[in-house]
């Protein structure tokens, strides 16, 4: 990544799209400070991520739920144990091995099964459940978190279209319904556009697109995708300055 200067307001629910190798993932992982920043600036939720370390790490990322394209589950344990991993840092160690919960966290449990809609299969195995169920598991284990924010890195490319759509709609209902802002990297444009509130576009390790998905139009793609120069001012709209920057509210 080079000269980016980004601001992420609470509540967006953004898609990263670019080809392969521009970096989407990079950024992402910058913002979790699971990636090394060498120079610029990255403040997320107030945090100086560039130069955190230590205990003020592990508290920024208790804030930050991620949700991968392989899904991370602990396949052979049921969906409401790898539900209950995303509280790992609210329970203590030894309840946490023998899989005993208060009431209240059963109750968290529970919520965040029936936001994804899999409170039925709580105690089903994960490796009996589909890749779109498994997704949905990962995304309730990241609101058992109680996050701040959801980064989703490439959270439906291994999905057919119907476990995709399921997918998409669930970030969708968790951004509208709890105010969490979700960051994605997307491959399909079709679902950026249909469900995401804005639409950021790398190109060669830059920002050549940051706006509504409303005016994603065909030359601003060829611009992202190819990097047609001349359509540079319509993807930056107001002249938005390349600085090093990002900074994530």
């Amino acid at each position: 990544m080079k000269q980016v200067n980004l601001c992420i307001q609470k509540g967006e629910f953004i898609a990263v799209i670019g080809p392969s190798g521009v970096g989407k993932s990079t950024l992402l992982m910058a913002i979790n400070a699971s990636t090394a920043i060498f120079q610029g600036e990255l403040f997320v939720l107030g945090e100086a991520v560039h130069k955190i370390s230590g205990q003020s790490l592990k508290r920024l990322r208790s804030r930050i739920g991620v949700i991968f394209q392989g899904y991370n589950l602990v396949k052979r344990l049921s969906v409401l144990d790898n539900v209950a991993s995303g509280m790992l840092r609210q329970v203590s160690l030894f309840p946490a091995i023998l899989k005993h919960y208060s009431a209240n966290q059963y109750r968290r449990i529970y919520e965040c099964m029936k936001i994804v809609r899999l409170e039925r299969e709580a105690l089903k195995r994960c490796d009996r459940l589909s890749g779109g169920q498994m997704q949905r598991v990962a995304i309730a284990r990241a609101l058992a978190q109680e996050p701040e924010i959801i980064l989703a890195d490439e959270p439906v490319s291994s999905l057919g279209p119907v476990s995709a759509k399921k997918v998409m709609e669930t970030l969708r209902a968790v951004n509208r319904d709890y105010g969490i802002s979700i960051v994605s990297n997307l491959h399909q444009l079709n679902y950026a556009k249909e469900y995401c509130s804005r639409v950021i576009g790398l190109h060669n390790g830059k920002i050549v697109f940051d706006g509504s998905p409303d005016l994603v139009t065909q030359r601003v793609v060829d611009h992202i995708y190819q990097g047609e120069q001349q359509v540079r001012d319509e993807c930056m709209p107001d002249g938005l300055p390349f600085l090093p920057e990002v900074i994530v509210a």
